[in-house]
């Protein structure tokens, strides 16, 4: 018998035709798919300043930031636009820096209109309200005016879905700087950006180490920075390990309040100052708006202002016994370079004024100018972020107009 062959159905015909199309737009959409973007692909991922491994979105739209300060990290990276990404932030900007806030409101009105988490302290922060801004990611530091690494925000937020990368330009600001940088850079996807930047830093940083690193410990010279001065009753709020006293040894001095201050901040007694005479005193200030006696710093203020307020500062009772006073080597540091990484410019302001001689060359202002130029289009740093007491300042001026 012959056999006969069945022919395919019209409906089998359909099927096999639905088929092949479906292959077809599969295969020709993972073509066009850019590499790492298929459905199976791995997620990016950073890992932040604690060693976390957290997963980042493929798109950062909305910012939130532990710290309104670390609007001077973002700013770095953002170009033209620096707040446009930002849905909430901590609200301690403008009492921290007023000038600089008010500078960013006269640029930016709608300054005014960024949700804010919490006023100046970890536990003023709401969680309620964090949440609220519907952040894409959000940004912390390791302890101080926000939710540190162990608030409970943290877990609120990871239970709403959105990862928390921690950076730090405060605890350890010379160790982490480059790091915080770079993750920062590619939590947000500004990696470019950010690595201009993080080399930009690591080339001053260097210059500065490679001059210092062979100077024997009996000739560096001893050194004392009162935070805020003025701002607390009595004397003398300071840095132990870690924070300022970091740029202290980048540049090549000793912190005289190493090991007598517990932690990074804390308080030594003027008869302890005294006793240690150093050779070497800052002054740290920040908020010039304010009547009370304080070192004038920062946007907006005149180098005349700054050094008039820190020779009023080293006229109170017990300082004008210092030999940094006597021998004029006090000098004033916007005080908010402890929390941003523009503070490579302390650390050269520092290395100049411990020496001299060696550090000639060296020209903060130059720096300033660079990264303003490079790296702040949107608003620039104006006015004086350090500077010496009357005399010396003069001098200053005198030498930079000769040369």
């Amino acid at each position: 018998m012959t056999s006969i062959q069945r022919l395919p159905t019209r409906r089998a015909l359909l099927a096999l035709a639905a088929a092949c199309a479906a292959a077809l737009l599969s295969a020709s959409a993972l073509a066009a798919s850019p590499a790492g973007t298929a459905a199976n692909a791995p997620a990016a991922t950073v890992v932040d300043i604690v060693g976390r491994t957290v997963e980042i979105p493929a798109n950062v739209d909305r910012i939130l930031l532990g710290e309104g300060r670390f609007l001077y990290a973002l700013a770095l990276i953002e170009g033209d636009r620096p707040l446009a990404r930002i849905a909430g932030w901590q609200g301690e900007l403008p009492f921290a820096d007023p000038n600089g806030y008010a500078d960013y409101r006269r640029r930016f009105p709608a300054i005014d209109r960024i949700p804010v988490i919490g006023r100046t302290s970890e536990d003023s922060v709401s969680a309620e309200q964090s949440v609220s801004t519907r952040p894409d990611i959000a940004i912390f530091g390791l302890g101080g005016h926000g939710p540190g690494r162990q608030s409970g925000l943290v877990n609120d937020l990871k239970k709403a879905g959105v990862p928390v990368v921690f950076i730090d330009f405060r605890a350890q600001p010379v160790r982490n700087t480059l790091a915080s940088m770079r993750i920062l850079g590619k939590a947000v996807h500004r990696e470019e950006q950010a690595e201009a930047y993080a080399r930009f830093y690591e080339q001053h940083l260097q210059q500065v180490r490679q001059r210092v690193e062979g100077i024997p410990t009996s000739q560096r010279p001893r050194v004392f920075a009162e935070l805020l001065a003025g701002v607390w009753d009595g004397c003398c709020h300071t840095v132990g390990k870690g924070n300022m006293g970091e740029f202290i040894e980048a540049a090549g001095g000793i912190n005289v309040a190493a090991g007598k201050v517990p932690g990074a901040i804390g308080d030594m007694h003027q008869e302890a100052l005294i006793a240690a005479d150093p050779e070497v005193y800052i002054a740290t200030g920040s908020r010039p708006q304010s009547n009370r006696l304080m070192l004038k710093a920062g946007s907006g203020v005149a180098p005349a202002d700054l050094s008039a307020s820190l020779q009023a500062l080293t006229a109170r009772p017990g300082f004008e016994v210092l030999g940094a006073v006597r021998q004029g080597r006090a000098h004033g540091l916007w005080h908010n370079f402890y929390d941003a990484p523009t503070n490579i410019l302390a650390i050269e302001a520092m290395a100049k004024w411990f020496y001299p001689e060696r550090f000639g060359d060296i020209d903060p202002q130059a720096t300033l100018d660079e990264i303003n130029r490079r790296f702040l289009p949107a608003l620039p740093m104006h006015g004086a972020f350090w500077g010496d007491a009357p005399a010396k300042a003069a001098a200053t001026a005198a030498s930079g107009a000769a040369r």
